[in-house]
């Protein structure tokens, strides 16, 4: 890829992002504040970005960087902590307890003698 078409996706991508952003700005201020159905929509993007970010760690593998594989190919330690990780998440609903518990079980649980 030219770097001048590198740049011009990049400046689309930003513009694109930009109008997302603002086009919730502005319909929003058309309306008498956001409709309750829009709010509890709304309270489970967090979650749905955090798994969208997440799961593909768990669920794809690029071995050999042509093939996908499912969960057969997932370190066990890897699948472990996330497997904490989840737990965490379910009883505390802390985004930061969530990532500092699922690292921590990652590290302890990659110095284990699993196999691989």
């Amino acid at each position: 890829m030219r770097e001048a078409t590198l740049w011009a996706v990049i400046l689309a991508a930003g513009i694109g992002t930009f109008l997302i952003r603002v086009s919730f700005l502005l319909v929003f201020e058309q309306v008498d504040g956001i409709p309750p159905r829009v709010q509890r929509v709304l309270r489970y993007v967090p979650a749905a970005v955090l798994a969208a970010l997440v799961l593909p760690e768990f669920a794809l593998s690029d071995a050999g960087g042509t093939t996908a594989h499912l969960l057969a190919s997932v370190a066990p330690a890897q699948l472990l902590a996330g497997a904490v990780a989840a737990g965490v998440a379910w009883r505390t609903e802390s985004v930061l307890w969530t990532i500092v518990v699922g690292m921590a079980a990652l590290v302890a649980l990659q110095s284990l003698p699993l196999p691989v």
